[in-house]
């Protein structure tokens, strides 16, 4: 297992944001991420170091209206990156989970790559932005993440009043149970099933 490349590029042009996204699941952690909105590339640097994902990222988006377009269309994007990497997903692990603290932040994240999408969120940010990200988006980036890529997400704070740290702690907590879940397992033979298939 793990000889081929498991890489993406993923491109999409909408009224409202133009984007194009490479993704290698196995790579070093390796990011360069242009979305103008510089507390989500911060975010997007964190998961892609902390997974050792190799990300190029450009999106140019209607930012003068807000970031909703921007932020949402990416997760879309990943989100069928993180899908079209995995192929088969012949003897990958499939679960991954991790809490991760965050100084005083400490969320908890689960994912299941089972080809169903559902996201559940608990973690609640206090303030209305962090730089110029609006933190209601932080939910919704994970939502269309998840159904795009066909994963369960499970993120819940488990403690922690910073909202920066609060959304650090997320996106890193996500990469490091991505990171696990895509990982192979030489004990898995075929997909990792009772029916057959993811």
């Amino acid at each position: 297992m793990g000889a081929e490349a498991r890489i993406a590029v993923v491109e999409r042009t909408t009224k409202e944001t133009d984007i194009k996204l490479t993704l290698t699941l196995d790579g070093t952690g390796q990011c360069r991420c242009e979305t103008g909105i510089g507390f989500f590339d911060h975010m997007l640097e964190g998961f892609a170091r902390h997974g050792l994902f190799d990300l190029d990222l450009t999106c140019h988006g209607d930012l003068s209206v807000d970031s909703h377009h921007t932020i949402e269309d990416i997760g879309i994007v990943l989100g069928e990156a993180i899908k079209k990497a995995l192929g088969s997903k012949q003897g990958i692990k499939r679960y991954g989970s991790c809490i991760l603290p965050m100084d005083d932040a400490l969320v908890l994240c689960a994912v299941d790559l089972s080809g169903r999408p559902y996201f559940v969120n608990d973690v609640t940010y206090t303030v209305e932005r962090i730089g110029a990200l609006d933190t209601e988006m932080a939910s919704d980036f994970f939502y269309a993440v998840s159904y795009s890529a066909g994963i369960n997400l499970h993120l819940k704070q488990l403690s922690g009043t910073n909202n920066h740290h609060l959304a650090e702690a997320s996106f890193k907590s996500f990469a490091k149970a991505l990171d696990q879940a895509t990982a192979y397992d030489p004990r898995v033979t075929g997909v990792w099933s009772t029916k057959g298939s993811l």
